[in-house]
């Protein structure tokens, strides 16, 4: 295997991992749930529950970043109870982790088990790694050791991580909540007399009056709407002109963005925005930071905002004006009458077993062990009246002994209960009101039509997609702001799309269609 090492550390792959999964859960904070268990379940054995009998080997495992010590954090010692393994723990680092996971991966570092990110760019990772032999065939050893994988993981998920019709990798599942929409300042509404827009028109008709009247008293520095400039296809607008993921279905055919007929009627109603003066005149070197401090400083009215990170962005705009109030904008509909808010699928992680690995059948053991029911709802959640209560179909924390003790515990997942993770989890966004409120109103309150599901997330490993996503992406943000702006005009457009497809957008778009034509068969 060592002969390809220099290839493995050539390979490029745009982007870092996202950081710990800490406060609501990390990735989690984009991972989204809303199934689960409706009726108590009995309480969690205890932490120091006798695990079963024979002799074990210490296991090495190589999971992503997160901001504590895997192997002092209280979860290790609560797995090693409760499986009977000794896990010797170390982590990718939180800076161009695929780098340093190629030189492990290419010098035959004996792990017993790998965790990486879910993106696609790991995938495709993962995948180059199962094609040239560096990872073990898990399905023979799922087969006979693992009855809880079976059991937790849907097969739709497993089938999703074959490559060439073989499982390398356990899929952790992404949940699947909406992030992030447009939040306003009520305060600013309440000043006018006005109500929270409903329909892309209505927005127009608020954001003159933020420009006109002013609510915020800041004359010159009076911004009505601002975004990033790397993140120019706004969440809830791109849903009102049906774009709402980056491929959606149109007549039974999955399109990218660029293919789209909403696109064009999109970069028309933002370049008529940024005309106006409704949209913030900088927001081409914008960065989300900046978005950020020019909402709280009081600004700007309306930006696109995360729902984990709600009660920060709170605490800021308060001590900068303690009359100031925030709240999401429900899903607006489109000219067209379509909305829409998107709705992840996917994988948050990959864990594989290298080659390398010493144990690789006491690998799948364990992997199976934490996956058992009563133990993977201690792993993430803890003990019931302990660290968390249950009452009325709901988990909810109590602090601070549930984020002292289960804070990271998501880290350490590899693989998931896919039925019930998305209700234990809600605990994690029931630690401050305001985190849970927000979450709730565009996961609950918003009606379900507004969700539309990533339809391309489950997709198995595609090469065509996978080597071209990243750049096609960033190609149409790049051309998207100079659309808007009017640095290139709309009449364009057609060259544009004409060069995103020799750029690798029609092979792609028929790779992704192939696939996606199969599935409905």
């Amino acid at each position: 295997m060592k002969k390809w090492a220099k290839q493995m550390v050539g390979i490029s792959l745009a982007g870092v991992m996202a950081a710990s999964l800490a406060a609501c859960g990390g990735n989690a904070t984009k991972e989204q749930g809303s199934q689960g268990a409706s009726s108590s379940p009995a309480n969690a054995a205890s932490p120091s529950a006798a695990p079963s009998s024979g002799p074990k080997p210490e296991l090495r495992s190589l999971g992503i970043w997160m901001n504590a010590d895997y192997n002092t954090y209280t979860v290790a010692k609560v797995l090693e109870e409760r499986t009977g393994y000794k896990v010797k723990y170390d982590m990718l680092p939180q800076e161009n982790p695929n780098e340093k996971l190629n030189l492990l991966i290419a010098s035959s570092e004996p792990y017993d088990t790998i965790t990486t990110g879910g993106a696609s760019m790991y995938k495709a990772l993962y995948s180059d790694y199962a094609k040239r032999g560096a990872l073990v065939d898990l399905g023979p050893l799922i087969d006979k050791y693992g009855p809880n994988i079976k059991a937790a993981i849907s097969q739709q998920s497993l089938d999703a991580v074959k490559v060439d019709g073989k499982i390398y990798a356990i899929p952790t599942q992404t949940l699947s909540n909406v992030a992030s929409s447009l939040m306003i300042r009520q305060d600013w509404l309440d000043k006018l007399g006005l109500k929270a827009p409903t329909t892309t028109d209505e927005l127009v008709t608020v954001l003159k009056a933020f420009k006109e009247k002013d609510p915020g008293g800041n004359k010159e520095q009076n911004i009505p709407f601002t975004i990033a400039g790397n993140a120019p296809i706004v969440v809830n607008l791109a849903g009102a002109f049906g774009i709402t993921n980056s491929w959606n279905d149109v007549n039974g055919k999955l399109l990218p963005r660029a293919y789209d007929t909403g696109y064009k009627d999109y970069i028309l109603y933002m370049n008529d925005l940024f005309k106006q003066g409704l949209l913030d005149k900088e927001f081409a070197v914008n960065q989300g930071t900046t978005v950020n401090e020019k909402f709280t400083s009081g600004k700007a009215g309306v930006i696109a905002v995360d729902w984990s990170n709600v009660p920060s962005l709170t605490d800021a705009l308060i001590k900068n004006n303690p009359n100031a109030k925030m709240v999401y904008i429900p899903a607006l509909k489109g000219p067209q009458g379509k909305l829409g808010l998107s709705q992840p699928t996917g994988f948050d992680r990959l864990t594989f077993i290298p080659k390398s690995a010493k144990h690789p059948e006491d690998a799948i053991k364990w992997i199976d062990a934490k996956l058992e029911k009563d133990t993977f709802r201690l792993m993430t959640i803890g003990e019931e009246n302990k660290h968390y209560t249950f009452k009325d179909g709901a988990y909810a924390p109590i602090l601070p002994i549930f984020t002292d003790e289960r804070n990271f515990a998501s880290s350490y997942l590899t693989g998931s209960d896919e039925k019930n993770y998305p209700l234990y989890w809600q605990a994690r966004v029931r630690k401050d009101a305001r985190l849970f409120d927000a979450y709730a109103f565009l996961n609950i309150k918003e009606p379900a039509n507004t969700k539309v599901s990533d339809v391309i997330g489950l997709s198995p490993y595609m090469e065509q997609y996978s080597k071209n996503s990243d750049s096609l992406n960033t190609m149409l943000n790049d051309q998207t702001v100079k659309f808007i702006v009017g640095v290139d005009p709309i009449a364009n457009l057609d060259a544009f799309i004409t060069k995103y497809k020799s750029a690798g957008g029609e092979a792609s778009y028929n790779e992704v269609n192939d696939w996606y034509a199969a599935q409905k068969k």
